[in-house]
């Protein structure tokens, strides 16, 4: 836990700020956060520094309030099913937050199965909409424990497309692909780099740069002038997390204090 004044902020908390900002100025699009903590960082965004953005109900309304997490919507704002949710994909309106149970140096992403495809050692979630989502629609990740086994050399199938992957596919995969952030339990990262390489943006307080460096499975890029920590959330921000969007403290089970 750190100090901001005179509350004290726990990781968890700092990664519903990091993962927040993901979402700053993105003007009116819908959000899509997948897990605990994006939810908590999306309803956040929008009672906060961006309040144009769309939030769903999760299956197929646009609310046009903020209720906590896990808690029904009072208002209705418009209806989004499944095809009309696909048209806005394409079309590059949407801001989604996936996880991954593998990604690599250029934002790779694998959810669908561990080994070999052809006899994989694991299945998991399957491919599903990554694809579509990665080559047509701004994509973040977070990644709630951060280790060797998650951020690999290489993914063992490509879910999500990665910044190689669209380049070596040409325009048609390139033109729209835009890999925001990748936020984990222990910093932030991004693609900043000349070769879309993943660099590290922020660590999160107490957590040192080679600490990270051992929990991934391939050489980050790292800002000649050092690398800061993650922003320490507002004492306004701290309320609205622990009084109106997460009451429950459901975040606390996905990063533990």
């Amino acid at each position: 836990m750190t100090q901001t004044g005179r509350i004290t902020a726990t990781r968890a908390e700092y990664c519903v700020i990091a993962c927040a900002e993901a979402w700053r100025a993105d003007g009116e699009i819908l959000a899509s956060p997948m897990g605990t903590i994006p939810s908590v960082a999306a309803r956040l965004a929008k009672l906060t520094f961006s309040p144009d953005l769309l939030l769903t109900d999760g299956e197929a309304l646009l609310i046009g309030d903020v209720p906590a997490v896990g808690a029904a919507s009072a208002v209705t704002e418009g209806w989004l099913p499944y095809r009309k949710h696909l048209t806005m994909v394409m079309g590059g309106r949407r801001h989604v937050m996936m996880g991954a149970s593998q990604i690599d140096r250029f934002g790779n992403q694998n959810i669908s199965c561990i080994g070999d495809w052809a006899r994989p050692k694991r299945q998991l979630l399957g491919v599903r909409g990554a694809p579509v989502n990665t080559l047509n629609n701004p994509v973040s990740y977070w990644i709630p424990r951060h280790s060797p086994r998650v951020f690999v050399e290489k993914v063992d199938m490509i879910s999500g497309v990665g910044y190689d992957s669209a380049a070596a596919a040409g325009p048609s995969a390139s033109r729209f692909h835009d890999l925001r952030r990748v936020v984990s339990d222990l910093g932030v990262f991004d693609f900043g780099t000349p070769d879309h390489a993943m660099r590290v943006v922020s660590l999160h307080p107490g957590v040192t740069l080679d600490q990270v460096r051992e929990a991934t499975g391939f050489a980050l890029a790292v800002p000649d002038d050092g690398v800061p920590y993650t922003r320490e959330p507002t004492a306004e921000e701290l309320r609205l997390i622990r009084d109106v969007v997460d009451p429950d403290g459901l975040r606390d089970r996905e990063v533990r204090p």
